[in-house]
């Protein structure tokens, strides 16, 4: 008999910023983080042979939770890996439901029928994690180990172990949480399923203790798409945007940067405007009526895809001291790094890849 405990990612930045991830790499987030230490009390004392993981970095970086703590080095195969999706990936799924309303139905919920361009299917992804599990099940008899996968992955894998077909999938077979886990046994002939998606670990004191109590986006929520401003068309606009936003004395938008509109349906409800410099962001602000439903770690996430393909391994703001924004930032993983000048303090947060789970 193998033992196996199939794992999803702790949150990663697409979770978070509501991109489409895919098979792009992300970093985890601060509460990615915190769920990878609750993991790794939850198997505390558990015998684990042997650990397996999909060679993107949110599952290497999630898989830390239990080879670190037994000296583990982790197993890693491209046939675990969350499903490619084409043209979708790096997208936020704010674009995609705007773009491809029917399609983005048919990937939740009418999983036989989805295509996209450039897309595994899921009868293909299905194929190929069914394979790879399979196999580390016949090569571990008598072991006990730990498979650490993606959340469509995982769904698929789950329905098809309990006889669920691909087409009613979506109806019947929900994404676990980051960091769920779920119990397969392996008979030497058969895989089968003893319980699914358990998320205790992220009920515990410990944990809850670093929980927020702000609203963000729940993971069915499409969230925001951007587009650049319309210049000078939409200036009075993004400057009563802007203004709404600020309690004080708000900046000015300058036309001569790059900058994104954040859109919720055709409203536009967040700006995000980039400095000169490397990872600098000059300009942030949510509709005030819209905020706590995570549209500004949103913008923030608009910047990370801007700054880190460019080289940046750090985001910076300078904001005025003893600002409102202050806790906005603190919450998105923003720390005071210093004097900017002009009565300013340089908030900084570190986007940059850990060399230890980077393939």
């Amino acid at each position: 008999m193998t033992t196996i405990y199939l794992i999803r990612h702790a949150e990663a930045e697409g979770n978070l910023y509501r991109i489409a991830q895919g098979q792009d790499d992300s970093i985890l987030t601060d509460r990615g983080w915190r769920q990878v230490k609750a993991l790794e009390r939850r198997f505390e004392g558990v015998q684990i042979d042997e650990v397996y993981a999909s060679d993107l970095y949110r599952t290497r970086a999630t898989a830390s939770a239990i080879c670190l703590p037994r000296n583990l080095t982790p197993h890693l195969t491209r046939d675990l890996r969350e499903i490619h999706v084409g043209v979708w990936e790096r997208k936020t799924w704010g674009e995609i439901v705007r773009r491809w309303p029917e399609e983005m139905e048919r990937f939740g919920r009418q999983m036989d029928r989805w295509r996209m361009e450039g897309a595994e299917t899921p009868a293909q992804v299905l194929e190929r994690a069914l394979e790879a599990v399979r196999k580390i099940a016949a090569e571990n008899d008598g072991k006990s180990v730990a498979v650490f996968s993606h959340g469509y992955v995982i769904r698929l894998l789950l329905a098809n172990l309990q006889g669920i077909s691909l087409r009613d999938t979506g109806a019947k077979s929900p994404t676990g949480d980051n960091t769920a886990v779920s119990l397969l046994e392996w008979d030497g002939a058969a895989l089968r399923v003893v319980w699914q998606n358990d998320n205790s670990h992220l009920q515990t004191p410990e944990y809850l203790a670093g929980e927020k109590v702000r609203r963000r986006a729940n993971g069915l929520e499409p969230g925001l798409y951007f587009a650049p401003p319309q210049l000078p068309a939409q200036g009075p606009r993004l400057e009563e945007l802007i203004a709404d936003s600020w309690e004080e004395a708000p900046p000015a938008l300058d036309p001569a940067r790059p900058a994104l509109v954040g859109y919720l349906g055709e409203e536009p409800v967040g700006l995000i405007q980039f400095g000169p410099a490397a990872g600098e962001i000059a300009l942030l602000c949510v509709r005030r009526d819209c905020r706590r439903r995570g549209f500004g770690v949103q913008l923030i996430g608009q910047a990370v895809y801007r700054w880190r393909p460019l080289g940046a391994e750090r985001l910076r703001a300078a904001l005025p001291e003893g600002c409102a924004a202050e806790r906005f930032f603190r919450d998105c993983g923003f720390a005071p790094a210093g004097e900017a000048g002009a009565g300013k303090t340089l908030w900084e947060k570190d986007i940059g890849f850990d060399p230890a789970f980077k393939s």
